[in-house]
């Protein structure tokens, strides 16, 4: 992969268009039962990709993978993926379990071309990805309830890409997209069910602590 990886942006934009073609929209699969977290934490140039593997009914980990590196990519809004996909494939290497999901800290069709992180590790693993971002990139929602399980589409362009979660009551809601072989609304699902006592899935929150720890070991 290293010797065809994009270096420009104009290279990286003409792989998101060649690629999204071949996201899948519809829940393939079994149901998951290994459900894994990614995540990035970045020190300058350094940078430490996880992934921690759940068990979807306890949320007990089962598996985790670590891989510290340097950023081969620019910054570029949109392009995001190009800086972490390699790191986070490497991790995914390091698992002797293959997950059943990848819930990606990022978003999948929420982005301007329809090809964000999720949609580009789905398509190049197979394995169905969801995006659960703490913010929007693209697209705009009505208000939502404040209850928890309260949902309100995401739009862009008049196009649907997501929906606004409020996976707790009163807080802010977090973004799910489609990444690859899920559908919406078993996405948001699988988002509230991670997420049983705080604003973000608790996949989200170990990758989140195992990259930042990753960094930190490395100094």
């Amino acid at each position: 992969m290293s010797s065809t990886w994009p270096t420009t942006a104009a290279e990286a934009i003409a792989v998101q268009e060649k690629m999204r073609g071949l996201v899948e929209v519809v829940d393939v699969g079994p149901v998951a039962r290994y459900v894994a977290g990614l995540d990035v934490a970045y020190d300058g140039d350094r940078l430490a990709a996880a992934v921690v593997v759940l068990d979807r009914e306890t949320l007990g980990e089962v598996e985790r993978a670590v891989v510290r590196g340097e950023t081969t990519f620019p910054y570029v809004p949109g392009l995001f993926a190009f800086r972490e996909v390699p790191a986070l494939l490497a991790a995914l290497e390091r698992l002797t379990i293959t997950p059943d999901l990848l819930v990606c800290d990022g978003q999948g069709l929420a982005h301007p071309r329809r090809f964000g992180l999720a949609c580009h590790l789905g398509v190049l693993t197979g394995i169905p990805a969801i995006g659960a971002a703490k913010t929007t990139f693209v697209g705009t929602h009505v208000e939502l309830g404040r209850e928890r399980g309260a949902t309100a589409e995401l739009i862009d362009g008049g196009e649907v890409v997501g929906a606004a979660v409020r996976t707790q009551d009163g807080v802010k809601p977090v973004y799910v997209s489609v990444g690859h072989r899920v559908s919406l609304p078993t996405a948001v699902e699988h988002v509230l069910h991670l997420a049983p006592r705080y604003r973000l899935p608790e996949t989200t929150r170990a990758a989140d602590h195992l990259c930042r720890e990753g960094l930190r070991d490395e100094r």
